[in-house]
């Protein structure tokens, strides 16, 4: 009878709402959202109804009379909730790219519906019973991939609470609504501070390092590596100060409810890395070997300067540095990295090792159609991979940074038949790119990638459904081939279509490990920040009466313990370190460079096996050992473990060795 009710009740909701996009069949080329179609004013009413639909059918599996199985319960626990994907999917999007004040109280209001749902499905005690059983029961009949998916569930349960009192079960429902709306409000002040800092020096916070490195008048440098540092601890309206010290104790006190002692414990439990310690351990060494080479580089730069280094002199000198060493500039090689001919060479990439081929759409739906580009993605058989968005360029309403967001992930339906992802490459790039932005776009292609060429079944392990810490290894391995002679001769070409000479390939080639001391320090510094903010304990903030001041005294004593020299400081600093308290890196943001050993051992086993003695590469053999990777990797998604496809690709476990190498750390 319950059951009935609910899905009348929806029924109505769905009547009710019909001219609601969100709840109607998506008529449009390949399923793209009929974004010209969609108001802000839809996505609550589509979320409300997308919640009961969601509820319904939970309600449904738990109500079955039959023993559970993996059919009867994780399929369609899988298949659950598809309105909320859809609405989810879009808004996710458009809060990051195009934001608003409307779209902001969307969001706000959207959060607690959001953080109740979950929890209500978390702690579905009927739910669990039956995902408990099927887990519990023997699983010799399942797929590989169909064991991930139940282990990912049964474990989800666990690590939200199941096990807890109601009281308890209710306390961290409330600590999760908290930490949604703070994190969220920290993510707009961080936007809003980067708004500020353009406006009072005319350039993006992703146009910063530029202004750094040709900036000649000393004290200009000073004062906008002052205005970019103190993002977020102003002491204004935007000032982050109290919210992250609130956010800490917020996750501190979640970790101790579930049983963990730091909430780096209860993030790293199910990462590859296990533990605080093997993470501490890593990043140790590779901060020692980076200051080393960091300090090399002041003595370089001192010469030339006359004076003692400081942190906004580091991009100026290094430049100087760079032009005496290699005789190179980023004036000599933007002309030929205009970014549609970058574009163009990741396609030209991806079309050559993974056979896929990229036709551009005109006259589709678009969030934002002045910028944004959508491109239809087939293979050799002309069968589709799936929809892929650039949105490349910056604007005000727009975060900082660049990601890949997925829009529709890569599953089977309830009918066996595939449904294929939507991907977005989302950046604030120039018209014409530094090696540092060449880079980024090939980095969120590799994102890309993996989201795109994914051949799972089901959602929750589809594509970049996988752990932090694994995840990177496909946006930085694909980096790897973004200098390669054999492609840049085909996309690194200036307005005159004059492809890049031979020389300056060499010499951009020569230089990718300048400044990596630099580069590998300041990376290393906000991985160790982010670790020992969240390896504090509960009662660590007990006496926090001033929040800027107790961060302020937190930062210097942190970067003391890690060793790091006075000229450098951590990529980011705590009230604008969007990854950990508006993103989901919180005691994560180490993945980087622990994916980086992984790209760079899988990199080196192309290098060994398909670069010649004469330093060219084999391209036949380059495409087959590509198509392996492929198969190995980017199609099997999170459907094994980490280390597992690791060991089947390379025959043995990572050596980090040609990532230090990589960097310059060692010979």
């Amino acid at each position: 009878m319950k059951k009935a009710l609910a899905l009348l009740t929806m029924a109505v909701a769905l009547t009710a709402c019909h001219q609601n996009p969100f709840l109607q069949e998506w008529s449009t080329p390949y399923g793209i959202p009929p974004f010209d179609k969609i108001k802000t004013s839809d996505y609550i009413p589509a979320i409300k109804a997308g919640i009961e639909q969601q509820q319904a059918e939970i309600d449904a599996i738990v109500a079955n009379p039959e023993a559970p199985t993996f059919e009867n319960t994780i399929a369609p626990l899988e298949l659950s909730g598809s309105i909320l994907s859809k609405v989810l999917g879009v808004l996710y999007n458009v809060s990051e790219t195009d934001q608003t004040p409307e779209i902001d109280a969307a969001l706000e209001e959207a959060i607690p519906l959001l953080t109740d749902h979950s929890a209500a499905i978390s702690f579905n005690k009927g739910l669990y019973k039956r995902v408990a059983a099927v887990y519990h029961a023997d699983q010799s009949g399942l797929t590989r991939e169909q064991q991930m998916v139940l282990k990912k569930h049964f474990e989800d349960f666990e690590r939200e609470g199941i096990g807890l009192p109601d009281d308890l079960q209710l306390r961290l429902k409330e600590i999760d609504n908290e930490l949604a709306l703070k994190t969220q409000k920290i993510g707009n002040n961080i936007l809003a501070e980067s708004n500020a800092f353009k406006e009072k020096f005319g350039i993006s916070v992703s146009e910063y390092p530029t202004a750094m490195t040709t900036t000649e008048d000393r004290e200009l440098r000073k004062a906008m590596f002052e205005a970019y540092t103190s993002r977020g601890h102003n002491g204004n309206e935007n000032d982050n100060c109290a919210l992250i010290i609130d956010v800490l104790r917020l996750r501190a006190k979640k970790a101790n409810l579930l049983g963990f002692e730091t909430f780096a414990d209860y993030q790293l439990a199910d990462k590859m890395a296990g533990t605080p310690e093997t993470v501490d351990n890593f990043l140790s060494e590779i901060m020692k070997a980076a200051v080393k080479s960091a300090k090399a580089e002041i003595y370089d730069m001192e010469k030339i300067a006359g004076h003692p280094i400081e942190p906004w002199d580091w991009w100026y000198y290094a430049e100087k540095v760079r032009k005496a060493k290699y005789d190179l500039d980023d004036e000599q090689i933007r002309p030929y990295f205009k970014i549609d001919n970058v574009v163009k060479g990741i396609f030209t990439c991806a079309h050559t090792l993974y056979g896929i081929n990229f036709e551009l759409l005109k006259g589709v739906p678009s969030y934002n159609p002045k910028v944004v580009k959508t491109y239809k993605i087939t293979d050799a058989d002309g069968a589709l991979v799936g929809i892929f968005t650039t949105d490349y360029h910056p604007r005000s309403s727009k975060r900082g940074g660049a990601w890949m967001n997925n829009i529709r992930e890569q599953y089977f339906d309830a009918e066996g038949n595939e449904v294929r992802p939507i991907i977005v490459n989302v950046g604030n790039l120039p018209e014409y790119l530094s090696v540092d932005d060449v880079q980024t776009v090939f980095h969120e292609f590799g994102h890309a990638l993996h989201g795109l060429l994914t051949k799972c079944h089901y959602q929750s392990v589809s594509g970049t459904n996988v752990t932090r810490d694994f995840v990177e290894m496909f946006s930085q391995f694909n980096e790897n081939w973004a200098f390669q002679p054999w492609l840049l001769e085909q996309y690194a070409i200036n307005d005159k279509g004059e492809v890049i000479p031979a020389e300056l390939v060499s010499k951009i080639n020569g230089a990718l490990k300048f400044n990596q001391g630099f580069m590998t320090t300041e990376l290393a510094a906000a991985s160790i920040l982010d670790m020992t903010w969240h390896e504090l304990k509960l009662g660590d903030f007990a006496d926090v009466k001033d929040p800027a001041e107790a961060i302020d005294f937190f930062e210097a004593a942190t970067c003391i313990s890690m060793g790091l020299i006075k000229e450098i400081v951590p990529r980011y600093r705590t009230t604008y370190f969007n990854h950990i308290f508006s993103s989901g890196y919180c005691a994560g943001y180490y993945g980087y460079l622990w994916s980086e050993v992984l790209d760079k051992d899988a990199f080196s086993i192309f290098e060994q096996k398909c670069v010649g003695q004469d330093g060219q590469w084999d391209m036949d053999k380059t495409v087959e050992l590509a198509r392996v990777f492929k198969a190995t990797f980017l199609e099997r998604g999170g459907s094994e473990e980490p280390m597992t496809l690791y060991k089947s690709f390379a025959g043995r476990e990572p050596d980090s060795k040609p990532m230090l190498r990589g960097r310059g750390l060692i010979n």
